[in-house]
């Protein structure tokens, strides 16, 4: 069984964020000993964002020596490591990087993308099988990579060397054969995006070998859990974690916020707010969506996680206020309920979730009285989008009758969970904890000493602990139910929102967003 933190034994989850690296040590009830940080830079231009992966490797030393320097007589029980959903590189046989990541937003093979759909697989433009392909079709096929670049630790990869193809590899993948010395397989939870089928456990070979993914391409795939390895000594060294530490096999970044939420029982949801909004739930059988919008990882246990993840989010209230104050903006917004404007708050072009449109852009109604008055539309059209996504989710028959948490950076602000919970309808869980890293250290220690007639759920619920419930005030959903019907009906004019999705929606406008 997991420890109970008496006995000096804790899990260290880190977390490959698109800004940070992050480290947790986490004990067996919850407590948090340690953590450590180190920022990662990226670079974006127009649809293209793409890391350098020697980077990661580079802040994952510097996280976890961190996380870790103050905690003698602490034993690490294992670790596990989460990765944004659907960056991916290609990597040479030993594990090296052999073209840069494309990260989790990249753009760039809406051809591709095109292609895999022609061939009858799902994809999003974004999502890691196009963009696998594009990077074969750049990297892979005899072309050169590198030309002098130089990757992490000062090594320099490419000088004009050839490679005939690369493996197709995750994020996390590169850092565990960094950890273990070997190249380790990928886990499920990341491999959903590049085509994996979940439900029969396989590649689609037939297909993969109609888009021109040769043998050897693929990697090997394991359930999220599974012990791949130990950290070898070179590793050790560089990281301050022990030899010997367990390996465990992550999840996505999405995946381990909703195992920090404890969001894990059927018909439980969690809503990470962070630059783009992701909702993630838990579910007996998976939710199936001819659209795509919607798709399900599958937990260690098997049981299934159904979600979406969505272009609004709190990006934009950087994008438009840059160094403001946000607290003070919270306070100036709550006389602007509702606001005067109505957002659908994209962070970037196109939207995936509640509704699939590329050609999406942000939009906004009216005109703000101010700066307060705008900050507080912004704040309620991610809300508004919230609530959509809710009401797609519960069109296609997904169970909402469980608890709603809110995690991500946003779950910071108090005046916004309060706001989301009013135009929702319905209570909201904040953990105390709610980064994805508190996620990976549930899955680690799921993965290395749990019985298997628990469940994930079970290690979660003593792991994670709730700061605060939040109820909707009196009188408050109804107040936001005319903006959140003139955003329905936009969405709808401008051919974006699907009108059995908009109708929906608007049947529901009377009851709260629970499993009603």
């Amino acid at each position: 069984m997991a420890d109970d933190g008496d006995g000096g034994v804790a899990w260290l989850g880190i977390d490959l964020g698109t800004q940070s690296v992050r480290a947790l040590v986490v004990a067996g009830d919850g407590t948090v000993l340690g953590g450590g940080s180190a920022p990662l830079t990226g670079r974006r231009e127009g649809v293209r964002h793409e890391q350098d992966p020697g980077e990661w490797w580079e802040a994952v030393c510097t996280a976890s020596r961190s996380a870790l320097a103050r905690l003698p007589g602490v034993r690490i029980g294992g670790l596990a490591v989460c990765g944004t959903s659907g960056t991916v590189l290609l990597t040479d046989g030993s594990g090296r990087p052999v073209s840069p990541a494309l990260m989790y937003d990249d753009g760039r093979a809406a051809g591709e993308a095109a292609r895999v759909r022609a061939a009858g697989l799902s994809a999003q433009d974004t999502w890691a099988l196009p963009k696998a392909l594009w990077l074969i079709e750049t990297y892979g096929q005899g072309q050169t990579y590198g030309r002098g670049q130089t990757y992490g630790r000062g090594q320099t990869y490419g000088q004009g060397k050839t490679y005939a193809r690369g493996r197709i590899t995750h994020q996390p993948d590169v850092i565990v054969a960094r950890l273990t010395g070997e190249v380790p397989p990928a886990d499920s939870s990341h491999a959903l995006k590049t085509g994996y089928d979940l439900e029969s456990k396989a590649w689609p070979y037939a297909m993969s070998a109609e888009l021109g993914l040769l043998d050897g391409l693929l990697p090997d795939v394991v359930p999220p859990g599974t012990r791949l390895g130990e950290v070898c000594p070179t590793a050790a060294e560089a990281t301050g974690i022990p030899v010997g530490t367990p390996v465990i096999a992550g999840m996505t970044d999405g995946c381990a916020a909703q195992i920090a939420s404890g969001a894990l029982r059927h018909g439980a949801w969690n809503s990470v707010l962070g630059t783009t909004l992701v909702l993630k739930g838990a579910s007996s059988t998976p939710v199936r969506d001819p659209t795509g919008v919607v798709y399900n990882h599958r937990a260690p246990d098997g049981t299934w996680l159904p979600g979406g993840a969505s272009s609004v989010g709190a990006g934009v209230l950087t994008a438009a206020f840059g160094r403001a104050d946000p607290e003070a903006m919270d306070r100036r917004a709550a006389a602007f309920e509702p606001s005067g404007v109505v957002a659908y708050p994209l962070v970037s072009p196109g939207e995936r979730f509640p509704f699939l449109a590329p050609d999406a852009t942000a939009l906004l109604l009216g005109e703000p009285a101010g700066d307060a008055d705008l900050w507080a539309g912004l704040l309620q059209g991610v809300a508004y989008t919230e609530r959509l996504c809710l009401d797609y989710l519960h069109h296609l028959g997904a169970p909402l009758d469980g608890p709603l948490t809110f995690t991500g950076g946003a779950a910071r602000s108090r005046y916004w969970n309060q706001l989301r919970a009013d135009i929702l309808g319905r209570p909201a869980r904040v953990p105390q904890q709610t980064e994805p890293a508190l996620g990976m250290a549930v899955l680690a220690a799921y993965g290395t000493e749990t019985p298997r007639h628990l469940h994930l759920a079970d290690v979660a619920e003593r792991m994670v602990r709730t700061r605060t419930v939040l109820e909707p005030r009196p009188g408050r959903t109804a107040a936001f139910a005319e903006p959140y019907a003139r955003l329905l009906d936009e969405l709808t004019a401008r051919g974006w929102l699907p009108a059995p999705v908009a109708a929906h929606a608007r049947a529901r406008l009377d009851r709260d967003t629970a499993g009603s």
